[in-house]
């Protein structure tokens, strides 16, 4: 049957090489056979003689040249079979494999490949599918020639390359080539190069000045010992080495693939350093820096240098990665607790009022939506410039703010007529003489007018919220203190430092202490030393606290709206209300309601979210563990532990719901 087969396939091939090589050249002689006859039977028999000479000739030489080109061509012909067997007995470099693309039937494999995919008795039975599981041919439909992943056959890893073509048959099959490349040893040299990579960190002991002060020599000493056995225990396990390179400073290098077991336990040492007290009963805090992915160590050092200004700006008590791209964020989740100094706030006010007198004018702005705190603080720094004679400009949209009685006041003041501007205005004034003093917010997203924000290369800033990873950058000067309980606050420490008590206005110190009531809740949360003290500069600066209350009263149909978003309200974990409202309602409603709701026993944190075109608002208040900062965070929000908020853009209030829940859940889970 075999014999039959190949004979019949040998006679096929044989009239094909008959029709290449027969190409159809008898008519020519038959031609030329006509011209003999034609010359004889005219008589001209010399002239027959030689045409019959010359055809005979030609026909000879044609004989014998088309057995030599059918001799070549066989020759070639069974060579063909013998490259194809050497393929398929393995001598290819590379496992290689033929299939359907439409149904991913195998048709021809060599036995390097059937022996890696240990389908070598019954290959032609199986799909690529069953060879490589996980395997896809798109990236080959798409018209590439590289698999946008590799396989793992094993134990070992393959990159795959292929080619594809149309079969010349009635229905046009697609047919794959697929070449698999050995790469295991060049990725295990690649994976271990990735985790030998060194990672710079700073640690950093946040309150070490408090746990020390009033301690004799000795206190310190053993203070100081506990610390450092209880970092060099947490280091020891990641066998890198650690410096100490000031009282509370520490630089630790180690390699990357010791990372992932920190971020697993998410860095305990965070926790571990708490269980040491001063002997007033303080208890440690520790920040973390670290600088991954850097080209060299003076860029890996940059990035940690980065990383603990980052820890400190947000609190401190807290591990932030940095790495070419991003800023990763581990605990914070604790209350901060003050750690300001005077002194930097006097060194600030210096500093700002150095540079407003250099400059040639000065455009004051906050965050969108401005509230009492944005308002009472962009007053402030008003103050400073007309302390210096300098022009000024407050960026402010009069239409959408949260502060329209305050600012019908103000604007009714002479020195205030013409101060309030939009921010097209303001883009039209400014020159390379002007700065930018950016309150209330330490986002370029969140800013009033960003354009203003990009146009103005000296940009300050005054801000007490916690530091975003897409923060303002680069600033000049920069007052940014969570600690503290409102910008209201920083700017007045800043007045009492650069001007006289008779250089500010009545509605200045009124506008000040209306933005630290808010954000206090008049004194009820994120209140400490400092607060009270700046409130106590204001009132003797004019301000009314009566007055204050007037602009922070709602109307009585406010106030029915405000009752019914709490109405509204669900309980969830039992100790955390959320209201999620399908219709709009305006933002001082919102906080007033997530307020609100945390005077209800057992209710430690609050979330309004509602409407606002294709963006989802959300308002967060908190006054115990949940830290709502960090729930928002993954939402895109910002703020600090007590008071935050996010804006989701192109979602609907179910799924801005789901998100929140997951992120709360998050949070508590770790």
């Amino acid at each position: 049957m075999q014999t039959a087969r190949e004979f019949r396939g040998l006679t096929e091939v044989n009239k094909k090489l008959g029709r290449l090589l027969h190409p159809g050249m008898g008519i020519y002689f038959v031609v030329m056979l006509g011209f003999c006859l034609a010359a004889l039977l005219r008589e001209h028999i010399l002239l027959a003689a030689v045409e019959g000479c010359v055809t005979l000739v030609l026909y000879v030489f044609y004989i014998l040249r088309r057995k030599h080109r059918h001799d070549q061509l066989q020759q070639y012909l069974q060579s063909i079979p013998g490259a194809i067997e050497s393929v398929s007995r393995g001598e290819s470099p590379f496992p290689t494999v033929m299939a359907r693309l439409g149904d991913g039937g195998l048709i021809w494999a060599n036995e390097q490949f059937a022996s890696i995919t240990g389908l070598s008795d019954s290959m032609m039975e199986h799909t690529l599918t069953d060879a490589l599981p996980g395997f896809t041919t798109d990236w080959l439909v798409d018209r590439k020639t590289e698999a946008p992943y590799d396989i793992t056959l094993d134990g070992r890893r393959y990159r795959v390359y292929g080619t594809s073509y149309r079969a010349d048959d009635p229905a046009g099959t697609m047919i794959g080539v697929f070449y698999l490349s050995d790469l295991t040893m060049l990725y295990q040299v690649r994976d271990e190069y990735v985790r030998s990579r060194p990672v710079v960190s700073i640690i950093l002991i946040d309150n070490y000045e408090e746990l020390t002060k009033n301690l004799s020599e000795s206190a310190i000493s053993t203070l100081n010992a506990k610390l450092n056995d209880t970092i060099t225990e947490w280091t020891d396990g990641h066998h890198g080495l650690l410096r100490k390179l000031e009282r509370n400073r520490f630089l630790y290098i180690f390699e990357k693939r010791d990372l992932d077991s920190a971020t697993e336990d998410k860095f305990s040492l965070l926790e571990n350093i708490h269980q040491i007290t001063s002997p007033s009963g303080l208890s440690a805090s520790i920040s973390i820096g670290l600088g991954v992915d850097g080209a060299n160590f003076e860029e890996s050092y940059n990035f940690a240098a980065l990383s603990i200004e980052m820890a400190l700006s947000r609190g401190g008590d807290q591990a932030v990665i940095k790495d070419r791209f991003n800023f990763t964020f581990y605990g914070g989740r604790n209350k901060e607790a003050d750690y300001r100094s005077k002194v930097r706030s006097r060194v600030t006010a210096n500093s700002l009022m150095e540079l407003i007198g250099q400059s040639g004018h000065v455009f004051i702005m906050g965050h969108k939506n401005a509230d009492l705190d944005s308002v009472g603080a962009a007053m402030g720094i008003a103050c400073l410039c007309r302390k210096k004679n300098k022009k000024f400009n407050i960026v402010l949209d009069m239409e959408n703010n949260a502060s329209k009685q305050l600012l019908k006041e103000i604007v009714q003041v002479s020195e205030y007529r013409e101060a309030f501007i939009s921010g097209q205005e303001a883009l039209l004034m400014c020159d390379n003489r002007s700065i930018l003093i950016v309150v209330d917010t330490n986002r370029p997203d969140q800013v009033e007018f960003k354009p203003l924000l990009e146009a103005i290369s000296k940009v300050c800033v005054v801000d007490h919220h916690r530091r975003a990873a897409d923060y303002i950058n680069p600033v000049v000067v920069n007052l940014h203190e969570p600690y503290a309980s409102s910008a209201s606050e920083l700017t007045t420490e800043l007045l009492q430092y650069a001007v006289e008590k008779d250089n500010i206005l009545p509605i200045e110190a009124k506008s000040l202490l209306a933005g630290i009531c808010l954000d206090t809740k008049f004194f009820n949360v994120r209140t400490g030393e400092r607060t009270f003290e700046a409130a106590a500069a204001l009132r003797r600066m004019g301000a009314d606290t009566t007055e204050v209350k007037v602009l922070l009263q709602n109307d009585f149909q406010d106030t029915m709206a405000k009752y019914q978003i709490i109405k509204s309200a669900r309980l969830y974990r039992q100790e955390l209300a959320i209201a999620a409202l399908n219709s709009a309602t305006t933002r001082i409603l919102a906080a007033q309601a997530a307020d609100e709701l945390l005077n209800i026993s057992g209710i430690t944190a609050s979330f309004v979210l509602y409407p606002d075109g294709d963006t989802i608002i959300i308002s967060a208040r908190s006054i115990g563990s949940a830290n709502v900062q960090m729930i928002l965070e993954p939402l895109g929000g910002g703020g600090n532990t007590a008071t935050a908020g996010a804006q989701v853009k192109n979602s609907t209030v179910k799924d801005t719901l789901d998100r929140l829940v997951a992120s709360i859940d998050k949070f508590y889970e770790e």
